[in-house]
């Protein structure tokens, strides 16, 4: 049989379970409201609103006044356009456009002869920028010591002047990619492309050097250094 238990009857009053704390509703969010926390006002005046504007404008103009980055490196794109180009008429070459000597066209010459030797399929680049080196101090040894107490020709500037003669080799080692290798037609071209840069380092050696005397001896070391990098070429 099942037995019964008695249950007391439980009452809640009317105010509902006295153990929990009624909660009051919060109050609609006001950006001014209690606790004193006031929010910035973002509302701008005609005078704020045009200091703004000045500012803007000022910061936008220094950053317009600027110089560009390859100005700031110290390549100066138009300079060694120039003076690339003048190396291109061997009889009339303008000394006063090598008499601020620069790397820079220099080192893009040498990068281009290299990578035309690599696509006939020479790994030349250590050997040209060795060569380069070896040849300028050479040459400025050589300057020096005949010209003696005249000679101005400082390293900075025989660098300079080696490299952007080299342009007749850079168009030489272009056209060997189209002509046979070691015949007698590339020897006839390399001649002339190297009595070329002879002729146009000799001048500029002697007119930027300001030393007159010995052209020949000047022109043969010339004539020796662009005849090694012509059998780079050829061979």
């Amino acid at each position: 049989m099942s037995k019964e238990f008695s249950v007391p009857c439980v009452v809640f009053p009317s105010g509902g379970n006295p153990g929990l704390k009624q909660r009051r509703p919060m109050p609609p969010f006001s950006p001014r409201s209690a606790n004193n926390n006031s929010f910035m006002s973002f509302d701008v005046g005609p005078g704020e609103g045009s200091s703004i504007g000045r500012n803007v404008v000022s910061s936008n103009t220094k950053w317009i006044d600027e110089p560009p980055l390859l100005e700031e490196l110290g390549i100066n794109t138009r300079q060694i356009w120039s003076k690339t180009s003048s190396i291109l008429n061997p009889v009339r070459v303008k000394r006063n456009l090598h008499d601020d000597a620069d790397l820079s066209g220099p080192f893009l010459l040498l990068m281009a002869f290299g990578l035309f030797q690599l696509l006939a399929g020479k790994i030349h680049f250590g050997i040209i920028l060795g060569w380069l080196t070896v040849a300028a101090l050479f040459l400025y040894f050589v300057f020096n010591m005949l010209a003696g107490r005249h000679g101005t020709l400082d390293l900075h500037s025989c660098v300079s002047l080696l490299g952007y003669c080299m342009l007749p080799m850079v168009i030489l080692s272009v056209l060997s990619l189209f002509l046979p290798q070691a015949s007698f037609a590339i020897f006839v071209i390399a001649a002339f492309f190297v009595i070329w840069s002879t002729r146009v380092c000799t001048k500029l050696l002697v007119e930027v050097g300001r030393w007159d005397e010995h052209r020949g001896l000047v022109a043969y070391a010339c004539f020796l250094i662009y005849s090694l990098f012509s059998l780079l070429i050829i061979f």
